[in-house]
């Protein structure tokens, strides 16, 4: 299992915004990362200087405020729905999508449940449960 460091995480995201402002080739999971940085234009500036974000390392600040947590919830959705795991996350993401007009809104709306459940898990020191977090998103999907 691949377990990337804070600091890991910043400079990924750092680099693939400045590969996205030269143009350079970029790997599949840079691509989608890239066009999640593009729906953020206000963590541009934050994301242009990785010595910036490497110092800021250890503030604390709610995840709304935190440009590399906001954008990794993005992309861990983006990926459990295109692999499909837990069983049934694409379709529930789908239906609220739908639902809301708008990817990126579901996937705010997702991000709530995806930090749930892990907050549950951590809480009672549980695996996370994966089909209380689907059923969450569905939830979402269906009420007005």
């Amino acid at each position: 299992m691949f377990a990337p460091s804070q600091a890991d995480v910043r400079r990924f995201f750092c680099a693939v915004h400045a590969k996205g402002q030269t143009g350079s080739p970029m790997e599949a999971i840079e691509v989608i990362a890239h066009e999640w940085i593009e729906r953020h234009p206000e963590y541009h500036a934050e994301l242009s200087d990785v010595e910036q974000a490497l110092q800021r390392l250890h503030e604390v600040r709610e995840a709304a405020e935190n440009p590399f947590l906001h954008l990794s919830m993005h992309l861990s959705i983006s990926e459990q729905c295109s692999i499909d795991q837990p069983p049934g996350i694409r379709q529930a993401v789908e239906l609220l999508a739908a639902r809301r007009g708008s990817l990126h809104d579901a996937h705010h709306e997702v991000m709530e449940c995806l930090g749930r459940m892990l907050w549950e898990s951590q809480r009672s020191g549980r695996p996370p449960d994966g089909q209380a977090y689907i059923d969450m998103v569905r939830r979402r999907a269906t009420r007005d």
